[in-house]
């Protein structure tokens, strides 16, 4: 497999390959001061350098099973991550005891935030005093949140279908997420306290991962061209498209071979004029 990083251009319309290297790496996040992105490679985190175009290892500490749901703080000072405990390399079901930790930006010890697994952030407060996420607690996976001055998680959704990849919008009022609530999946909106669920896609793709704009006049996702039901599997048919909050509509930017892996986190640049994403090819053996 080849994993490539890629910016994508609202100004232009165009596509920007920046990186890419044989293996697998996923899920980049835009640094606030356009100094990074920041990457997970084989349950570590990495610094791709705006600069030096290449690849740094961050210090996890004792977290080094890490998985793709990973995020940079609004005052670019703290790293969020979602790892799972060291079991075994082959123990299928070692991602079910991913946890939430936080630590400083330059790397160092993780402070674990989230004690009850499994948990996989996905959206920071606006504000930087609230964690979004998904968990399963007990019968499936709902939308969770919790506030980082201490106190217990609360629940935003509670429903026996899948709901996925909570993001914040740009004012901190409302929290989008992907459901299967009307059977497939598709893109809602709720405020931040779980009330005025709204739907807001509705079509024949599988739709996940909405990501509000800096701006707050549109919010990028992704698509799968072929319904998958409640998966979301890496190296299929997808498609990066832009919902207009104002209109609406929504437009296809450009489609590749991804998913997984590819926009599950954050990623717009801080001015709202791009966003970074990975795709991938299959290379021979």
């Amino acid at each position: 497999m080849k994993s490539i990083l890629e910016i994508y251009d609202l100004s232009t319309h165009q596509r920007e390959v920046i990186y890419e290297e044989a293996g697998h790496f996923e899920a980049p996040n835009w640094s606030s001061k356009d100094e990074y992105l920041l990457l997970n490679a084989n349950g570590q985190l990495f610094k791709w350098d705006f600069k030096t175009k290449k690849k740094a290892e961050v210090d996890t500490g004792f977290a080094k099973n890490l998985n793709n749901d990973h995020g940079i703080s609004p005052d670019g000072k703290q790293i969020v991550m979602s790892s799972a405990d060291a079991i075994s390399a082959t123990d299928k079901e070692q991602w079910l005891t991913s946890k939430i930790y936080l630590l400083p930006s330059s790397g160092g010890v993780p402070e674990l935030i989230t004690p009850r697994e499994p948990s996989f952030w996905h959206g920071w407060s606006p504000d930087g005093k609230t964690l979004a996420y998904t968990a399963k607690r007990e019968a499936g996976f709902d939308i969770y949140s919790i506030d980082l001055r201490g106190g217990k998680e609360t629940r935003l959704t509670d429903g026996k279908w899948l709901d996925d990849g909570p993001d914040y919008s740009h004012d901190g009022s409302y929290i989008y997420y992907n459901s299967m609530q009307s059977g497939s999946m598709e893109i809602w909106r709720m405020k931040t306290d779980g009330s005025q669920k709204t739907q807001l896609t509705k079509d024949s793709y599988s739709n996940w991962f909405p990501h509000p704009s800096p701006a707050g006049d549109s919010f990028a996702f992704l698509s799968y061209l072929e319904d998958q039901g409640e998966a979301h599997q890496p190296m299929k048919s997808v498609a990066l498209r832009l919902y207009d909050l104002q209109t609406k509509t929504i437009k296809t930017l450009c489609e590749f071979t991804g998913g997984q892996g590819s926009i599950n986190v954050p990623s717009w640049s801080p001015d709202g004029r791009r966003f970074a994403f990975v795709s991938y090819e299959k290379t021979e053996t």
